[in-house]
């Protein structure tokens, strides 16, 4: 039913709480195969002009990609273990935003992601990715809280 199924990751165990579920639906199916996405969100500040000659950005952006690539191959790694085929990719922008439209333009069948289930205040001041995509995604979305990532 599900053949490409999006899991966002940020690199936190919170994210992390959606493979238990994406393992559930895609063992034993060689049809499907799992992307692992993480978008980078990039913020520019302006950079005072004393700081601006010791600070190297591109080399900055370099070591964060690599670092992030080094996660995603990670965790691709585990999910092969575990019999499924992944593949990684990195795309910069807007979280919530960015993976609904990924998802559009990639043919996602499904999109498999966490969630804090913050209501009230704590939503107003820390915002959800999740609910953003939710609200944005034309394709099925499956909100894992973390209290249900061992049942």
């Amino acid at each position: 039913m599900y053949e490409k199924i999006l899991v966002p990751l940020d690199g936190s165990e919170l994210a992390e709480c959606a493979l238990p579920h994406v393992e559930n639906l895609a063992k034993g199916r060689q049809e499907a195969e799992v992307i692992l996405l993480r978008v980078i969100e990039v913020e520019i500040y302006p950079i005072p002009k004393s700081y601006a000659r010791s600070i190297d950005m591109a080399a900055l952006r370099s070591a964060y990609m690599a670092e992030t690539e080094q996660y995603l191959t990670e965790v691709q790694s585990r999910l092969a273990k575990a019999g499924l085929r992944a593949r990684i990719e990195m795309v910069e922008g807007r979280a919530g935003q960015t993976i609904s439209n990924y998802a559009r333009e990639k043919g996602v069948d499904l999109i498999v992601i966490a969630t804090h289930g913050y209501t009230g205040m704590r939503h107003l001041m820390f915002g959800s990715v999740a609910l953003k995509v939710l609200h944005e995604s034309q394709i099925p979305v499956l909100l894992i809280r973390p209290e249900m990532a061992h049942e």
